[in-house]
């Protein structure tokens, strides 16, 4: 298997501080694993704080991309690691529903990994064509109920988050969409811009700038209430009660990773999510930060995997 790339801590506060927290650390480097290629919105996330946590840690920190199988192959690498605290996995909600979607897991959400540090939430944005008449989310219910099995969505994929999000939706608002699976969320936006999609859910960072574009309008996000970043946008649950999709980031460590470790770990990431220089890189991503204990962390996964199963049975594991 091909290791997917590597990048030393070389930015910002990493950049001065890796050396002598290598030198200090006698060598120590602790790899922080991103299950999917180069790009995409957990590497952006790890590479906002990794310098800093290098230097509260004073250690090498690496950010690796495993890609493959949805997230799969990277995610089982680090369940098989040694749990020393030198390999930790940079999760997201998506861990739950990989192993959910997935008829023969490559790993265990729950018992095959330690909660060591939440980052913080995101949420999505419901976002329809211009092209159709509705501007709310009543609306669009009320449209697509009218015109079973007519209209479509757009999605990065089978079993993606907005792919889950929005069918989900569907089934909650008591409609029929056709999911219409692209090769990433990019081209999804693209064939709602031009109207050949119809709808679509993307995560706040990817609706913000077209919260002006005239090409398409933002229905609803998918938080429990109102999101601070598009505090305009209503809630899908003010249309659609008991609706909810949300999105937690944060770092996972090996099964029998000792708690010294992981203590550590989580009191050095709460610490940076009230420096005010990483507050403002998370908000440009669209991330609430959201500090919790190693034990509340692990209370949110538990009940976030209750939540994914929930939406998983309902959905479906096959269109």
């Amino acid at each position: 298997m091909t290791i997917g790339r590597r990048d030393v801590v070389v930015t910002l506060l990493g950049a001065v501080c890796a050396p002598r927290a290598f030198a200090q650390a006698g060598g120590q480097i602790t790899r922080i694993v991103v299950p999917f290629a180069a790009g995409g919105a957990r590497e952006i996330l790890a590479r906002t704080f990794r310098g800093e946590l290098a230097a509260a840690l004073e250690q090498t920190i690496i950010v690796e991309n495993r890609p493959g199988a949805g997230g799969a192959v990277g995610t089982a690498s680090v369940a098989r690691a040694p749990p020393d605290g030198h390999t930790l996995l940079f999760a997201a909600s998506s861990h739950s529903a990989t192993a959910l979607l997935a008829p023969t897991p490559a790993y265990d959400p729950i018992r095959d990994f330690e909660p060591v540090a939440n980052i913080g939430i995101q949420s999505y944005v419901l976002m329809t064509s211009a092209k159709l008449p509705v501007g709310t989310v009543a609306e669009l219910v009320s449209y697509v109920k009218s015109h079973p099995g007519a209209l479509n969505y757009a999605s990065p994929g089978h079993g993606s988050s907005g792919h889950l999000a929005m069918a989900y939706f569907a089934k909650l608002a008591g409609v029929e969409m056709v999911h219409i699976p692209y090769k990433s969320t990019q081209d999804a936006t693209n064939d709602v811009l031009a109207g050949r999609s119809h709808a679509l859910i993307v995560p706040n960072v990817g609706a913000m700038p077209f919260a002006h574009d005239a090409r398409i309008r933002l229905l609803g996000v998918t938080s429990p209430k109102r999101s601070p970043f598009l505090p305009q946008v209503p809630a899908i649950a003010e249309t659609v009660p008991g609706y909810a999709f949300e999105s937690w980031f944060g770092l996972l460590a090996p099964a029998r990773t000792p708690q010294p470790v992981i203590e550590r770990i989580n009191a050095a990431v709460s610490g940076l999510l009230k420096d005010p220089v990483i507050l403002q890189r998370l908000a440009s991503q669209g991330v609430e930060p959201r500090p919790l204990s190693r034990e509340a962390f692990g209370k949110l996964i538990r009940d976030d995997y209750e939540a994914m199963a929930k939406v998983v049975k309902i959905v479906g594991r096959t269109e």
